[in-house]
């Protein structure tokens, strides 16, 4: 295997370097249910002592036997200990079942609450299908600590004390040198245990990159057939799902090791109880019914080691698993500082004459780890190409260690339609992502109608917004589903009336069901600019006095573009609208323009003021702006 496949299969940050979870890290999560674990734990002490009280009663009946007593009374103890000790089981095994899927479910609330309220930084510098994985595969491996690992070893471990008490009563010497037999397996047993939790946090690792790079190819699978690297990618894919199937062989390797050593330890032990204790009771030092007594109590001693040692295992799978649910759980959400920095930039008095939006002197550059991943991503790209053995493009257009808008002041003032020009990587759409507070500027501040957008509560902000990003997703589910996004209480009428506006009634009339229609994956069955007039609709939807628009005109051909030009004219009368502009046309009937070079404002004007003072601007508008 290549060096460079695997860097390529890296990526972004794919080695886990986060804190190892311990324990007392799972203990929280076992605790939402605690009176449940108290009755499983009453339950194994019940089942515990009718396990415990079989051999004795065992040793009774030989007794018995050996005297010629009669043995009715004490068989029919005998087998009710049985059943009950049988119904304690199943209903112990229902609740630990129910309690498992519980911790499962309650862990992946968490972290699906944790996820969706992360800061977009996050998902800038995460592969979304590790994200989804931990949702998934990690948390289900919470659920062998109680069904198959945790609650087991509880009642294993009564019945081994239980067990050890009573064997200590009837020859101490025979449990010496069981002792010794037991003490040696468990040495090896924790020896073990550490490169059991190593391995299983690298596999769920591999698998997080894995259901990253299925969701990858998934995602795009349009483009990977169009470019005939389908089997690139399945070769790219299938070496990660051979990287997580490698860890998954070792771990049952290690696994291997640790449960025949029970089975060793009840063979080593039996036999040097049927060897020393048969000479002990041939000495008269014990009896044969006391030694038949002990040999039952041996079998309560060694056998739950199985239980316990695949205790150990399936505990420290969970353990490697927690760490990188602990990871997710341990991020700020967005607004966890929002009331902190409220606090430091207190909003002022209320000034009507204020622009609606307004940058001064803005400054930004991305977190390190975005930059880290996004240059990662660049990375891959090249040895993407590499690998097809085609040229390798210039990645200095890759994101740089340096600020990407750098002291950026205009104003949008109310009513007004302002448009944003310049060429790509200028920053036209870092500006709306910090107008929406994706991010925070690293300098200088945005205004809105006067007052510094972080004393605003984020809903409170975005609520003054319709944003339209560039490549708008479709939500799987319905049109009316699509609208209703941001406008959950919107009626059947509104909706309508916004599909039209923006040229849609023909989606609607084609399919009986209309707003009730299927728009597929991703939108599938709607072209390009269908999608994205179905974005703009969701947006005017919306009622918000300001809409931000991301070369939303970018997909449409002529007549269509035309066509929602008018329908921007119509709602944009007593709204506030930034544009950023992708052609001509959407731009030279606009109050202000902003000409944007290197996360720079180099010009600010109209269109004939442009043309005469701003030669990048005119250069743009000789190309159409489409260069």
């Amino acid at each position: 295997m290549s060096s460079t496949a695997t860097s390529r299969r890296r990526g972004r940050g794919a080695q886990y370097d986060g804190p190892r979870a311990t324990f007392r890290q799972l203990l929280p999560f076992l605790f939402e249910h605690k009176r449940t674990l108290i009755v499983v734990a009453v339950l194994s002490v019940f089942g515990a002592a009718t396990s415990l009280a079989q051999p004795l009663l065992v040793g009774q009946l030989i007794e018995a036997v050996q005297s010629d007593q009669g043995l009715g009374f004490l068989v029919w103890v005998l087998v009710g200990l049985v059943i009950v000790s049988s119904i304690i089981s199943g209903y112990q095994h229902y609740l630990l079942q129910r309690t498992g899927t519980a911790v499962v479910y309650s862990s992946r609330r968490k972290l699906i609450s944790r996820i969706l309220h992360l800061p977009i930084s996050e998902f800038d510098a995460r592969r979304t299908g590790d994200l989804v994985s931990r949702v998934g595969t990690d948390t289900t491996l919470l659920y062998a600590v109680l069904t198959q690992g945790l609650a087991d070893a509880v009642g294993s471990a009564i019945l081994f004390l239980g067990a050890l008490i009573a064997m200590l009563v009837i020859d101490p010497v025979l449990l010496l040198l069981i002792v010794v037999v037991i003490g040696a397996s468990v040495v090896v047993v924790t020896a073990l245990s550490g490169r059991i939790r190593t391995a299983s946090t690298a596999q769920q690792e591999k698998v997080g990159e894995l259901a990253s790079g299925v969701e990858r190819a998934v995602g795009s699978i349009r483009t990977v057939r169009a470019s005939g690297a389908t089997e690139r990618e399945t070769e790219t894919v299938s070496a990660l799902a051979s990287e997580a199937y490698g860890i998954g062989v070792r771990i049952a390797k290690i696994s291997s090791l640790v449960v025949p050593i029970a089975g060793v330890a009840l063979q080593v032990s039996l036999l040097v109880v049927l060897g020393v204790g048969g000479l002990r009771v041939a000495a008269g030092t014990i009896t044969i019914a006391s030694l038949i007594t002990f040999i039952l109590f041996l079998f309560m001693l060694v056998m739950p080691l199985a239980t316990t040692f695949g205790a150990i295992t399936s505990v420290n799978q969970a353990l490697g698993a927690l760490g990188r649910i602990q990871e997710v759980l341990n991020l700020p959400i967005e607004t966890q500082h929002d009331d902190e920095i409220a606090a430091s930039f207190p909003r002022d008095a209320a000034d009507p004459l204020a622009p609606a939006i307004e940058f001064r002197d803005v400054r930004f550059r991305y977190p390190e780890n975005v930059v880290a991943a996004r240059l990662a991503a660049a990375k891959e790209a090249q040895t993407l190409l590499a690998d097809a053995h085609l040229e390798p493009t210039d990645d200095s257009s890759a994101p740089a260690e340096r600020d990407v808008l750098r002291g950026v002041s205009f104003a949008v003032p109310r009513g007004a339609r302002v448009a944003l020009v310049g060429p790509s990587g200028a920053g036209k759409s870092t500006i709306l992502s910090l107008v929406e507070r994706f991010y925070d500027p690293t300098g200088g501040s945005i205004r809105l109608y006067g007052h510094d957008s972080r004393t605003y509560p984020r809903d409170e902000l975005r609520a003054q917004f319709g944003y339209v990003e560039q490549d708008a997703p479709t939500l799987a589910g319905t049109l009316g589903d699509n609208l209703r996004l941001a406008s959950p209480d919107a009626s059947d009428a509104a909706c309508e009336q916004v599909l039209r506006a923006v040229n849609l009634g023909d989606v609607l009339e084609r399919d009986p069901l209309g707003l009730e229609a299927p728009v597929g994956e991703d939108g599938v069955m709607l072209s390009g600019g269908e999608r994205q007039r179905l974005a703009i609709a969701r947006a005017l939807l919306t009622d918000a006095p300001i809409l931000l628009l991301d070369e939303s005109t970018s997909s449409l051909d002529g007549v269509n573009e035309q066509r929602m030009r008018e329908a921007i004219d119509a709602v944009s009368t007593d709204r506030t609208l930034i544009v950023i502009a992708h052609r001509l046309s959407t731009v030279v009937d606009s109050d202000l323009i902003v000409v944007l070079q290197d996360g720079a404002v180099v010009g600010q004007g109209t269109h004939a003021e442009l043309i005469e003072s701003t030669p990048l601007y005119r250069d743009l508008a000789r190309h159409q702006l489409l260069a």
